[in-house]
């Protein structure tokens, strides 16, 4: 309501709080306003009550001012406030040269740049796939989104628009989020005025290009003045005060409260009195009963011209925006950018020439740079005094000394924060959910991660990798074995079993073979002479050589004993000889090795490799779940390791451990009933630190390198890669 005085006039307001959706709300509102006898009507409207309300503002001469949607077509008495994006977004999508993406929309806002997008692509020959998210039930948002994503992900749609309000957005760019789709390669235009209006620090340093509008310029002078205004009032009368920012649908409510207070100070200028006394009627009343100076409040409204915080406001002859600008914007690493604007006369003009490369750090030096990583010995620890300390100073280790030699050489500030998981990262192969350090980059949590983080393809598409600062492989730790004391037959470890059975089998032939030389040569035979009691004499050939005592002469020789017999024939002497030699290199090694052998308490490893680990089911094994060393063991093709992932993923209990210094505590409570496969260079450490009690066995399983890991795009990369290869390389 308008109440004039003699030197100037006040705005009165009637406030009616309604579900803009419901038809029959509306109209009991809009009635209640006309009974009141009010001047013109603020408000919104949807695609449910649009229709109503302008049917009411036609019949009745009231006028209807909004910041609402556009409509199409011609509405007499409805101002609209907010400009139309047809024009815009149909210039960006050409800049961009566009021909297939994925449109998603509100149908709630209308269906009017949606069809002039549907009628540009078929005329241009673009691929567009039209969806409506406006009808989703808010219970189940989240997991419809995320589908939508994937089934998106699913025909390479990784363009979309986003025609959507700021609350809606936010919900769409939480999931594009969650299922790592606002990486490097992906591309969003957000369809609506107020591109700064969302929560944009959360995907800022994903990777993904995005694009969009904003009609409130923060750099013009009456807008600063305004947010200057704005944070000096007290927020207890005026909700919403000493913020630094207006969403552009309170910028449009601004600006109309504006354009409603020229145009009456027109009327007052030109001495035309407006009144509805007398004039407040039922809205209802059959025939209509319209208001007769309507047309005048209608006519002063449409002829304001004014800058406001939307920019220039004026009106064409149906109520809609004309000459106004929109502006172009880009997110940055460093934050929302204007590449340019868009206007009726000029259409698109791109004022940003030269965009910031990979290597940018303009804006660091106010920032402090979030750095992620993990308690990992000798990586990083908490010093013994931790509790004492603050901040940085309370940790110690290689990453830590490593974090601190880039940041002095980049020249920025930054703070080290453990991970909160315990992980490194892995996806999950439900939900798509990155977790552990790699999640930490991918949803904007952290700006650079510095632990002993395993460079791999899978990571590789969702983060980028500086060059390994580190090369391990994975290695197999088991608890050190007792160790074992000299048995009964020990004396036989200083030579092989198969070479002991070879000596057998020597020792049998040579005495057989010594035998048969000796009953073929004439030369190992004589004849003895015997006398018996009655002075008869006889004589007998004998051979000394018989079987039994050719395997006592080559058992005495192998001893290294004497014989009473000996061969007499040269054959025989050969035979002997050959064995001495033999025998002689056999017991000169055997002594030498028997007094180590002796001395020295062995241990016996029962695994020695991994070939080893598949090949038995006693000794159980597993990895650290949730990090590489699992996903190598599943994503591989050899033999070997598929044998043993498909082991590990049915063992009951789970072989799977939580942390590395879980691993280890079940290694050495397992009595050697559990290998644990991990980093070769965690393991050598650990091998070497008290009690001393576990051990790396066989060589490593692969090849690999530890990586220092930013979000995909971020300006932190390039200059921070060329710094690590500085303090590495020297």
């Amino acid at each position: 309501m308008v109440q004039f005085s003699t030197s100037e006039f006040r705005l009165t307001p009637h406030i009616d709080n309604l579900e803009v959706a419901n038809s029959f709300a509306v109209t009991n509102a809009f009635c209640s306003q006309f009974s009141r006898g009010v001047y013109a009507i603020f408000g919104f409207y949807d695609k449910k009550s649009v229709n109503t309300i302008t049917s009411f503002c036609g019949t009745l001469h009231v006028s209807f001012i909004t910041p609402s949607f556009p409509t199409d077509g011609t509405h007499p008495f409805v101002i609209q406030m907010r400009p139309d994006l047809k024009g815009a977004l149909l210039s960006l999508i050409e800049y961009y040269q566009w021909d297939k993406f994925a449109y998603l929309y509100d149908s709630d806002r209308g269906l009017s740049t949606l069809q002039a997008v549907l009628d540009s692509a078929a005329e241009k020959k673009w691929q567009v796939t039209a969806i409506n998210v406006g009808n989703i039930n808010n219970d189940k948002k989240d997991e419809t989104y995320r589908s939508l994503f994937q089934d998106l992900e699913l025909k390479k749609e990784r363009r979309v628009i986003l025609d959507c309000e700021r609350d809606k957005v936010n919900d769409i760019v939480d999931q594009v989020i969650t299922i790592g789709k606002h990486v490097k390669g992906y591309h969003y235009i957000i369809a609506n005025l107020g591109f700064t209006d969302g929560d944009l620090l959360k995907i800022q340093f994903g990777g993904a290009n995005v694009s969009g509008f904003q009609i409130v310029d923060y750099d013009d002078s009456l807008v600063s003045k305004f947010i200057e205004r704005w944070s000096t009032l007290e927020e207890k009368e005026y909700p919403g005060a000493h913020t630094t920012t207006i969403k552009y649908t309170s910028a449009l409510t601004y600006d109309a409260v504006q354009v409603m207070t020229e145009a009456f100070r027109n009327l007052r200028k030109q001495r035309i009195e407006i009144s509805r006394r007398g004039n407040a009627g039922d809205c209802l009343a059959n025939p209509a009963v319209p208001w007769g100076q309507g047309v005048e409040i209608e006519r002063a409204l449409k002829q304001v011209q004014v800058e406001g915080l939307s920019g220039n406001i004026k009106f064409d002859q149906n109520g809609k925006r004309i000459n106004y600008t929109i502006n172009i914007m880009e997110l940055k690493t460093n934050g929302p950018r204007k590449i340019g604007y868009w206007s009726e006369v000029d259409k698109m003009v791109v004022t940003l020439t030269e965009l910031p490369s990979g290597n940018d750090t303009s804006g660091l030096e106010n920032k402090t740079v979030v750095v992620t990583t993990i308690l990992e010995s000798p990586y990083v620890m908490m010093k013994k005094n931790h509790e004492m300390l603050e901040g940085n100073e309370r940790y110690e280790g290689y990453c830590v000394d490593l974090a601190a030699e880039i940041a002095k050489h980049c020249g920025f500030k930054y703070k080290l924060t453990i991970v909160g998981d315990g992980k490194y990262g892995a996806r999950d192969a439900d939900t798509k959910i990155w977790n552990g350090m790699v999640g930490e980059l991918v949803y904007g949590k952290a700006d650079i991660a510095i632990a002993p983080l395993t460079i791999t393809l899978v990571r590789e598409e969702v983060i980028d990798f500086s060059k390994p600062f580190m090369s391990l492989g994975i290695s197999i730790m088991i608890k050190k074995p007792q160790k074992s004391k000299p048995g009964v037959f020990s004396f036989l470890d200083p030579l092989a079993y198969e070479i002991w059975m070879c000596i057998v089998f020597a020792y049998i032939g040579v005495s057989v073979v010594l035998f048969l030389v000796s009953r073929f040569s004439p030369y190992e035979w004589h004849t003895e002479e015997f006398e018996d009691g009655r002075e008869t004499q006889s004589s007998e050939s004998t051979n000394e050589f018989g079987i039994f005592n050719s395997l006592w002469f080559s058992l005495g020789a192998f001893m290294q004993q004497g014989c009473d017999i000996s061969p007499r024939s040269l054959s025989g002497r050969i035979v002997g000889g050959v064995w001495w030699f033999f025998t002689l290199i056999i017991i000169s090694s055997y002594t030498a090795n028997l007094a180590a052998f002796l001395t020295v308490e062995r241990m016996v490893s029962p695994i020695e490799s991994a070939e080893d680990l598949s090949k038995q089911t006693e000794i159980a094994y597993g990895t650290l779940d949730s990090g590489s060393t699992k996903e190598f063991f599943r994503r591989s093709k050899i033999a070997v390791f598929d044998k043993m992932w498909t082991y590990m993923r049915s063992a009951e209990p789970s072989v799977f451990v939580r942390t590395t210094a879980e691993g280890v505590a079940r290694v050495r409570k397992s009595k050697g009933k559990y290998a644990y496969l991990l980093e070769s260079t965690m393991n050598e450490y650990i091998e070497q630190r008290k009690p001393c009690d576990t051990m790396k066995v066989g060589g490593n399983l692969d090849s690999k390198g530890y990586g220092i890991a930013t979000p995909k795009g971020s300006s932190l990369s390039g200059v921070t890669f060329k710094t690590l290869l500085f303090v590495c390389c020297g």
